[in-house]
């Protein structure tokens, strides 16, 4: 497996290896202590999936508060993303910045979001299905949001003939508005 870093170091791109011959490929997509020794020293509780069967499906940009905040790792298992993390830690030098990485089962990338991050995602192609690994479990009295297109973080989403969004995600707050959920603690010191 090879981890690199995004333009926000917190947040990880997580490549593994492929062995392949004329049936197919073989891949480890998960060690746990490979993960903890490289990535984050996390436990995952709980795996999600979640198809969406438009293109241009927008699903996002979700978070949960404390004690309930969630890292991810998120991959795409049919179809093609772009999958998006927002820094929401307050303090962080990188605070309302955002990176993004386009998954597919063909190239077999993973997204590493750690807590303190509003996570979401746009589907590319009709039939996108994900899979993600949790930190914590879903609390609903713990979710929160951020609005998808906010211009203050200026997120480049691909131009789609036309977005689909739930009630709740089309109504989140923009980043000036979100009450202060997670303080940036700088590694360094």
């Amino acid at each position: 497996m090879h981890v690199e870093p995004l333009a926000i170091d917190a947040v990880k791109k997580i490549s593994p290896a492929r062995f392949g011959d004329s049936r197919g490929y073989f891949s480890e997509v998960f060690k746990r202590e490979w993960f903890r020794e490289n990535v984050a020293d996390v436990e995952f509780v709980q795996d999600n999936e979640s198809l969406s069967s438009e293109a241009g499906t927008v699903r996002g940009l979700h978070f949960q508060l404390e004690p309930f905040a969630q890292g991810k790792l998120v991959r795409c298992i049919r179809g093609k993303l772009l999958d998006v993390a927002v820094d929401i830690r307050v303090g962080s030098p990188t605070f309302g910045k955002w990176v993004a990485a386009e998954l597919t089962p063909e190239n077999g990338e993973q997204l590493w979001v750690p807590a303190g991050f509003a996570h979401g995602f746009m589907t590319l192609v009709s039939d996108t299905m994900i899979s993600y690994k949790v930190t914590a479990p879903y609390s609903a009295a713990h979710d929160r949001g951020l609005k998808w297109d906010d211009p203050a973080i200026g997120i480049t989403w691909p131009e789609m003939a036309g977005y689909v969004l739930s009630d709740k995600d089309a109504k989140q707050p923009k980043l000036a508005e979100l009450p202060q959920s997670f303080i940036y603690v700088n590694p360094g010191l």
